[in-house]
């Protein structure tokens, strides 16, 4: 796996990996950016959102679950000196389908967590890690 980082201007920058994708970096104005990125521990959260949510999406499927909708999203608390690393993240699951079994999102998220998403594995031995989930059926508000 490689990646690289190339500067632009300022503090601007063009991610890309051995994948071929480039994606923009950049910094807040409060500290010279122009605002025009993601911030390099935004990707951190993104890196773990997707590769946990790439699992338990996969799982639930082989489970044979009616999936029609599915979101990871992710909070988190930073310290407030540097580095300024998360003291603190929250992983929501949000699944909706038809019928969906409980107890298969549990399994899911808990392979992902345990076995499956080196992100979170490797986060985890930094940061707490708090997980939860929802499941809204299809066509209910």
């Amino acid at each position: 796996m490689e990646a690289k980082v190339i500067w632009k201007e300022g503090l601007s920058f063009d991610g890309t990996a051995g994948t071929g994708f480039t994606l923009p970096l950049g910094a807040s104005p409060q500290v010279g950016g122009k605002n025009d990125g993601f911030r390099p521990m935004e990707l951190i959260l993104v890196g773990l959102a997707s590769c946990t949510a790439m699992d338990v999406i996969s799982i639930l499927r082989k489970k044979k679950q009616d999936i029609t909708g599915f979101r990871v999203e992710v909070e988190s608390e930073r310290a407030e000196s540097h580095p300024k690393v998360f003291t603190n993240i929250d992983l929501h699951f949000i699944v909706t389908g038809r019928s969906v079994d409980p107890a298969a999102v549990d399994r899911a998220i808990e392979l992902s967590s345990t076995k499956y998403c080196s992100a979170q594995a490797m986060l985890s031995k930094a940061v707490p890690i708090h997980i939860r989930s929802t499941i809204h059926e299809e066509g209910q508000p």
